[in-house]
């Protein structure tokens, strides 16, 4: 036992032995004891009001000094008291570094509640968001942010998923909304401006439009003229093959336009709408039977598992099938195969194009869908693509919510699954019920 509080016992037994002493002098030990309990009682309860008072109003000089319990508890508070001073301060001084560095972050971020509510956000979030530091505390982010893409985004705890939004303080101004896990029950949302970002695409859209646009009339005139001159017999012996040469790259620039004037047209398009009902089984159908006749080219067979059907614009569904063949066709042997296949599951629907070709190189698939690339440039064929059909494809899936997955190995062939989503897929009954409707 510490020594203040042996001498803190040992003075109340003396105080107690005094009190007895003196009424048993008197006659009345049990009175004595009891003035002496009550006089310490009366003590005890002077020094915890002053020690009480001493705390609120910081004035600590009578237990500053001297020795006893009351002293040790005032040392013991004043310890605690300036540890969690230090601490405070420690805190305060991380807060405002966090701060600072946040502050300096070009992109805003908003710390976020498990119910999507505004715990703190830096100053890019104010000037990107329009969010306020002490107003906005405590309000669901997506009441200030008003955006359904956004709201979606929050419920659904996607956090490899991004999305773009308008502004809500800048007209044509566009935010990159990401949603990161922060801490327990806590979520960080990084509004990204990409305003400059999106102008440029939109310019670029615009110029290629415009300049498919622009080259269209002269490259008719110039195959007309073309056409009209292979058949001048006269011409053959001399100009034949040159003649032949320039309307195989006439054709070729407008495959070019067209693809992608159809690119340009499907980038500004919205998602597609799900009122027509495409018979995806009688589409592959189709793109099997344009290519009967066609000498040196792989077998080509349609495996169409399911009659339901697929809302869609089928016209976009035709030109997916269409380059996912004539890609197929152009990187397999005449002696190869290729399976169009066509399948229903719980999970939704899948177009399948398979091949027996010479496979895609593991590091080129996640680049298969960009514009004009090609796997294999130097040994393309004369008649081969430009490499603008797989970007077509992938953004006819983009408006029909489906997902472009591509499996390959060299020398064995490549698979291209094209996944669509279970309310984009209805059965017989259904059709029948859309169109009596």
């Amino acid at each position: 036992m510490p020594g203040s509080s042996r001498k803190f016992i040992a003075g109340l037994v003396g105080i107690l032995a005094a009190g007895g002493l003196v009424g048993w002098i008197y006659g009345h030990v049990a009175w004595g004891l009891l003035v002496a309990a009550l006089a310490i009682l009366v003590w005890q309860s002077r020094q915890l009001l002053s020690f009480n008072r001493a705390v609120h109003t910081r004035d600590f000089e009578q237990f500053r000094y001297g020795e006893g319990i009351w002293q040790q508890m005032f040392s013991r508070y004043n310890y605690e008291h300036e540890r969690a001073l230090r601490a405070k301060r420690e805190y305060r001084r991380l807060l405002k570094e966090i701060r600072r560095s946040t502050d300096a972050m070009p992109d805003g971020a908003v710390i976020l509640d498990s119910h999507n509510q505004i715990v703190m956000c830096n100053k890019a979030a104010k000037h990107l968001g329009g969010l306020k530091r002490k107003k906005d505390r405590g309000q669901r982010v997506d009441n200030i942010l008003r955006d359904p893409k956004l709201t979606e985004l929050l419920q659904s705890n996607e956090f490899a998923q991004e999305i773009e939004i308008p502004s809500p303080v800048r007209d044509e101004g566009w935010l990159n909304c990401r949603v990161v896990p922060y801490g327990a029950d806590q979520k960080l949302l990084i509004l990204r401006d990409i305003t400059e970002r999106i102008r440029l695409t939109r310019m670029r859209r615009d110029f290629v439009a415009n300049a498919s646009h622009e080259l269209r009339s002269p490259l008719t005139v110039i195959s007309g003229y073309l056409d009209s001159l292979s058949d001048d017999p006269e011409l053959e012996e001399n100009w034949g093959q040159p003649i032949r040469q320039m309307q195989q790259q006439a054709r070729r620039m407008n495959t070019v336009v067209s693809e992608l004037l159809e690119l340009s047209r499907l980038e500004s398009a919205g998602p597609a709408t799900k009122d027509e009902a495409v018979d995806v089984g009688g589409l592959l159908a189709a793109a099997k039977k344009s290519y009967l006749g066609h000498d040196g080219i792989a077998a080509i067979d349609v495996d169409s598992q399911s009659t339901a059907q697929l809302l869609a614009a089928g016209y976009e569904i035709e030109s997916l099938i269409s380059n996912l063949l004539s890609n197929a066709i152009r990187h397999t042997p005449a002696d190869g195969h290729i399976t169009l296949t066509w399948r229903v599951d719980a999970d939704g629907a899948e177009i399948i194009v398979k091949d027996t070709g010479e496979g895609i190189p593991a590091e080129q698939i996640p680049r298969l869908t960009e514009r004009f690339f090609r796997v294999h440039r130097g040994r393309a064929r004369e008649d081969g693509g430009v490499g603008l059909g797989l970007a077509i494809v992938k953004h006819v899936l983009g408006r029909h919510d489906g997902e472009l997955a591509v499996k390959s190995e060299i020398g064995k062939g490549s698979e291209f699954r094209c996944r669509f989503p279970a309310e984009r897929v209805v059965l017989d009954i259904t059709i029948r019920r859309l169109y009596s409707a």
